[in-house]
């Protein structure tokens, strides 16, 4: 009996160990990280945007250059087109909210607000957003938004990657302002109506050029999901030193979706500016454009776009000293890939034509491009 007595501690003990060695084993393998990177980004609300490119021009035979163009001006050269680091929060019932955007690149030297750069303009760093946010407990709840931010205007917004086409049309580049410093308060009356008032220092100014203040307003209509669209409209002195003559713009941006991997995309300006012709008459500026994108697969697009831009006094596409009248077309085509890991590659043809020699150093009335864009967002 002893040694069954034995026998069976022996055996009790030996199982023991056998189940466990298994469980020491285990405790030894390293310990998974308690925050991982995708926590720490979610909690800052964090994101970083990559975008790169390439533009060649056969006829920029002087300075190397894409005429009439902003972002991609430069041909014939790989360009780093931007790299932005942004934190975010929306505001709650109990919180502040906040919105931070830095950026760096070629594009950052275009979107500079006066005020916050040299008069050189040509540095390749750029504050493109910084505000504050705030929910007042007033019905559906009253935001508040206090600081820089980028424009509510056009179809289209400086990141190529939440645009449909990789160059921006001519209404972005000269018909629009890029940002705005001041106050904006919205309210969302449901899920169709949400509208915005802005008291803003005007056009691309972080520190005002005149003692007046520009008065928008924006009324976003979401009418069923097919059709989407906004009211734009601004008002107010524009000029250095001066609080009396204006600047207003008009602007309507309408999507719709007919069915799932087909969109359309309308764009309308019209612009003036009070007292700014040679004859010292109101100058005026309009343009339309239209843009088709059709998603034929879930990493294959292609979108085409046609526009038609008046500047009729000059005042937009040339200066205030030497206003160039002209009225500019152009069709772009761009096919869009969208890679493993969330990279996207847009080789894109375009075509710009003006009633001018605005091309080539003022020799050609027109000028064609070939583009790659990469863009990529974490």
């Amino acid at each position: 009996m002893k040694k069954v007595i034995s026998f069976m501690c022996f055996a009790l003990l030996a199982g023991t160990a056998a189940f466990a060695t298994p469980a020491f084993a285990e405790d030894a393998k390293p310990a998974a990280p308690l925050i991982s990177a995708d926590d720490i980004k979610k909690a800052l609300g964090m994101s970083i945007y990559l975008q790169s490119g390439y533009t060649y021009n056969g006829n920029a035979s002087t300075g190397d250059v894409n005429d009439l163009r902003v972002f991609d001006q430069k041909a014939d050269s790989f360009m780093l087109d931007l790299m932005e680091l942004s934190f975010a929060k929306d505001p709650t019932a109990t919180s502040l909210g906040f919105k931070v955007k830095i950026s760096a690149g070629e594009t950052a030297k275009y979107i500079h607000s006066a005020g916050l750069v040299s008069s050189s303009g040509d540095d390749p760093f750029d504050v493109t957003e910084a505000y504050v946010s705030y929910l007042a407990p007033i019905g559906k709840g009253l935001r508040f938004d206090y600081g820089k931010m980028v424009t509510y205007f056009g179809a289209e917004v400086i990141e190529a990657i939440d645009n449909p086409n990789y160059s921006r049309s001519f209404l972005f580049n000269y018909a629009i302002p890029f940002t705005h410093t001041g106050l904006k308060m919205s309210y969302g009356f449901s899920d169709a109506v949400n509208t915005a008032v802005y008291v803003v220092n005007g056009w691309d100014n972080s520190t005002d050029n005149n003692s007046g203040k520009s008065v928008g307003v924006s009324v976003n209509l979401t009418p069923s999901d097919m059709v989407s669209g906004y009211i734009n409209y601004m008002t107010g002195p524009e000029k250095d030193n001066n609080d009396r003559d204006n600047r207003s713009l008009l602007d309507l941006v309408a999507t719709i979706k007919p069915i799932k991997p087909l969109s359309f995309i309308l764009n309308y300006d019209y612009g003036q500016q009070d007292h700014s012709t040679l004859s010292g008459g109101t100058a005026n500026w309009s343009g339309a454009a239209g843009i088709v994108k059709y998603d034929f697969t879930e990493t294959y697009s292609l979108s085409v776009r046609g526009e038609y831009f008046d500047d009729k006094d000059g005042i937009r596409t040339g200066t205030l000293a030497a206003p160039t009248p002209q009225k500019l077309t152009e069709v772009t085509v761009t096919p869009e890939f969208r890679l493993a890991s969330g990279l996207i590659l847009r080789p894109e043809y375009r075509h710009d034509m003006s009633d001018k020699q605005s091309f080539d150093n003022s020799t050609k009335k027109s000028q064609d491009t070939i583009a790659l864009g990469a863009m990529y967002r974490w």
